[in-house]
């Protein structure tokens, strides 16, 4: 109901008829009588100073009744169309707001907590949405036209844009932006979030520096990308970090990092670059772990066959809903790649291959949780993955105020990593943390299974 009267009263905002005429002609008069090439040799403090004189004395030729701020507001629209990117910088300056949709030049929502609202903010017109449209692309050296109507990038600050232009969007340029914090939040702070228990990120820690292959897990939103950020932090400074991405996103602190894009074919159909090509460069680049953003298709088989041949600690994210289903998207992703394997052959090679999966999910309540850490013990005789749960989020209600309740189950004191904790000399502590997680949990099931 909170979310419904928030979208309400965004929707009852109307701007006077006498400001939207005035904003109007501000800015046709502006661009007839500024110089262009001189107000871009200008700092964007410099450039504002100017714009904001320009509005006053505007005012004060038209006699225009607009309070002074509102002149302060037109000014800095006027900048941001200049030089930024419109109505959407004060949302991406809005450190509350961790997504923006545009849905065409007059419907712009954002989510705020998890919830999605309408805000009251517009763009002129389509022929706006779309300048900005091609000036986020322009950016990245990628861009948005009638020919080229599909594009990913990502702004300056981590932020993952996705644009969708005419004609394939109907009601105008679809503009969506994930935002990431400007501080990377490390395991931690999501634990004093609620998002796991500190049991939960110690086990982690310790799984990071025995070297185990994680994949992380999750649906749309989730926050699989903060958490790969997250774990990636646990990585040793000393050691060689390769990235392969998409688009740019993971920022990774140690010192000794390469980061690699993957590029879209040109106009002609030339050029592309694609994860898998940036994973098998990857492996002749001498990398103690590679980290590859999103592993959703060919890509896979080799990712398994660098995490199979030396490179421990490798980390990656996939979209599964659940983290059983995530060992039936890896075999899946593995017959994209046009290798024709046996099932067991490539469950062996999965397994071999990934220690650990860790699974996010958004609850209806907006919240995020790594709702289950699932390690692999082994292959069965049949050729199934064998695994079994060291963590289980476990709902058990919801609060007056809808929000989700729940524990975090522990499964097992003595995990199947021990073996390696021990040549690290860490066997003690992990036994110690899962013992306590166990009390605190009150213990479960087995937790163990087969795919």
């Amino acid at each position: 109901m909170a979310e419904d009267q928030l979208n309400k009263d965004a929707a009852t905002i109307e701007e006077s008829p006498l400001l939207t005429i005035f904003r109007k002609e501000a800015h046709e008069t502006m661009l007839n009588r500024i110089n262009l090439a001189s107000a871009f040799k200008l700092t964007p403090k410099e450039l504002r100073t100017e714009i904001e004189n320009f509005v006053f004395d505007f005012a004060q030729e038209r006699r225009a009744q607009i309070t002074k701020r509102e002149q302060i507001d037109i000014a800095r629209e006027l900048v941001d169309d200049m030089i930024g990117l419109g109505p959407l910088e004060t949302l991406l300056e809005d450190e509350s707001v961790s997504e923006i949709a545009v849905n065409g030049p007059h419907q712009i929502y954002v989510e705020r907590k998890g919830i999605m609202m309408l805000t009251p903010i517009k763009f002129r017109d389509d022929s706006h949405l779309l300048q900005i449209a091609q000036r986020i692309a322009h950016r990245v050296g990628r861009r948005v036209d009638t020919s080229s109507p599909l594009c990913d990038a990502r702004l300056p600050d981590g932020s993952r844009v996705n644009i969708v232009a005419p004609p394939i969007a109907l009601d105008g340029a679809a503009i969506s932006i994930r935002k990431f914090s400007k501080k990377a939040l490390d395991l931690y702070a999501l634990a004093t979030f609620g998002a796991l228990t500190i049991e939960m990120v110690e086990t982690l820690r310790i799984a990071s520096r025995c070297g185990l292959n994680m994949i992380v897990s999750g649906g749309t939103g989730s926050g699989k990308t903060t958490l790969l950020n997250a774990l990636s932090q646990l990585i040793d400074a000393r050691e060689r970090i390769v990235t392969c991405e998409d688009s740019a996103e993971l920022k990774l602190q140690q010192p000794h990092v390469v980061r690699l894009e993957s590029r879209p074919p040109n106009i002609e159909g030339k050029g592309e670059i694609t994860i898998r090509d940036l994973v098998k460069n990857a492996l002749r680049m001498r990398p103690d772990r590679i980290v590859i953003g999103e592993v959703r298709g060919s890509e896979c088989i080799d990712m398994l066959q660098a995490m199979n041949t030396g490179h421990d600690g490798s980390m990656s994210t996939l979209h599964a809903n659940r983290a059983k289903e995530a060992f039936i998207r890896l075999e899946n992703m593995v017959a994209m790649s046009g290798f024709d394997l046996p099932s067991e052959v490539v469950r062996a090679q999965i397994a071999g291959a990934i220690n650990m999966i860790v699974q996010t999910a958004r609850l209806h309540d907006g919240s995020r949780k790594v709702t289950e850490i699932v390690e692999v013990t082994g292959i069965s005789e049949r050729g199934d993955i064998q695994h079994q749960h060291l963590f289980k989020f476990v709902p058990t209600g919801e609060s007056p105020d809808h929000k989700v309740l729940g524990r975090f189950d522990a499964y097992t004191e003595r995990p199947a990593f021990l073996e390696k904790a021990i040549t690290y000399g860490l066997e003690q502590e992990l036994l110690s943390i899962m013992k306590s997680a166990m009390e605190k949990s009150g213990g479960g099931d087995s937790g163990n299974g087969l795919y």
